[in-house]
């Protein structure tokens, strides 16, 4: 048996195997619970600097008399 029909022997096998094992996915892989991609200071300074800015823009409004 010459060393590629060994070779070529052995990856078939692994890949029957891995077809019989098709849908059967462990639990443990799918994600549980809800985690944010961002930290929570990080989301913090986000909605601060959003409201923040909003806040500021609405004073300035009315401090102009409404035309900007």
């Amino acid at each position: 048996m010459t060393t590629s029909k060994r070779l070529s022997e052995r990856k078939v096998a692994k890949f029957q195997k891995n077809i019989t094992k098709r849908g059967l996915v462990p639990e443990t892989t799918s994600k549980k619970g809800y985690d944010y991609p961002v930290g929570p200071i990080v989301l913090g300074f986000f909605v601060f600097v959003v409201i923040g800015s909003s806040l500021f823009q609405i004073i300035r409004t009315a401090t102009s008399g409404g035309m900007a």
